[in-house]
């Protein structure tokens, strides 16, 4: 009976993870055959373990999808955090007239002038912040008092702005943590109109972005483990953080836009790259994971002339034809199973 290498691009397809997954290039023959001649050339063991299939994706590196800001009134810019710059609760974006406009953390945004008497989810969020800036004497609830008021003109007065113990929409921005500005829109100068864009920014911790076409959406699991490698060479894991459904512009007017997933891929503490602002990246997802799991090398499969796959089990001077079933195909290995195979049984592997 002649022998043949399995030829790899054959098995090693993407998602191969179906039992009857396609092989093609095998000798023919029947399960139960004993073959005459010499042994085969080469031989492997059946091992247990954990087989993982992964695809390896290219993605970008940098700070997430920028979000605008714009102006909540009429003035003149007079200052703007610089580009590439870090501003933390309390600290001024950018200034009106001199007057700065402040970010605060939260998710909801400024939408009504708070002042004593005014109640709700905006009112507590607010206070939170007051007091963790470290202005004091009132309590943290959804009731906008008098003594918020107070704590508000010290708050003022410190800001440099009009101490009216009142909040306007246009004297904060929420975000849900420190912002990166990541441009400016406008300048020292300027006129600023309600609508109008101010800056750019970002999140400050850096992710990794993947745009995976519909067909790959199986590898889109938020919280599913990642292998990221670096422009330099260098590997870390990270984490599948966000994934969301995107239209993606068509190149020009007679195209079609399509649709995307989009992957945000975020990073384990000590382990974000540093020195690296932009750059592309190769993701590795897990498509599919077999665990505890016998698995021979690809090259040792048989086709069986009746249907399906078989390995010629190897026993002293003498081998035979064992019908196999096989599932995960990854890294040059198969699993299988059937009757007459075992962890530690000695298959051939054809040359």
């Amino acid at each position: 009976m002649k022998r043949s290498t399995v030829a790899a691009a054959a098995v090693l397809t993407a998602g191969a993870v179906a039992a009857t997954a396609a092989v093609t290039g095998l000798p023919r023959a029947r399960a139960g055959d004993e073959p005459a001649g010499a042994l085969p050339p080469a031989t492997a063991t059946v091992t247990r373990g954990t087989l993982v299939d992964r695809e390896s994706k290219s993605g970008d590196l940098g700070y997430g999808d920028p979000t605008t800001i714009r102006a909540r009134t009429a003035g003149t810019v007079t200052a703007l955090a610089a580009d590439g710059s870090t501003v933390t609760r309390g600290r001024a974006l950018y200034r009106v007239d001199d007057d700065p406009v402040v970010l605060l953390y939260g998710r909801l945004p400024a939408y009504r002038r708070l002042r004593p008497g005014v109640e709700g989810r905006d009112v507590r969020q607010f206070e939170r912040n007051l007091w963790a800036l470290g202005y004091r004497g009132f309590t943290v609830d959804a009731e906008f008092t008098s003594a918020t008021a107070r704590a508000v003109e010290d708050w003022q007065d410190d800001l440099g702005r009009p101490e009216t113990g009142a909040v306007d929409p246009a004297d904060v921005v929420y975000a849900a943590g420190p912002v990166r500005v990541d441009s400016s829109a406008a300048a020292a100068g300027d006129a600023a109109q309600p609508g109008g864009e101010v800056l750019t920014v970002t999140g400050t911790a850096r992710v990794a972005v993947v745009d995976l076409e519909m067909a790959d959406q199986r590898l889109a699991k938020k919280g599913a483990a990642v292998r990221v490698t670096l422009p330099d060479g260098g590997e870390t894991s990270a984490t599948v953080a966000a994934v969301r459904t995107v239209v993606v512009p068509a190149d020009g007017p007679d195209g079609e836009d399509s649709t995307a997933i989009e992957v945000t891929i975020t990073f384990p503490a000590g382990r974000t790259p540093r020195g690296l602002d932009e750059a592309s990246v190769d993701v590795a997802f897990t498509s599919a994971t077999a665990k505890d799991v016998l698995t021979v090398p690809v090259a040792a499969l048989l086709a069986l002339s009746e249907g399906g796959y078989g390995v010629e089990v190897v026993d002293g001077s003498t081998t035979r034809i064992v019908a196999v079933r096989t599932g995960l195909f990854a890294d040059g290995k198969v699993e299988i199973s059937g009757a007459g195979v075992a962890e530690g049984t000695v298959v051939g592997v054809p040359a």
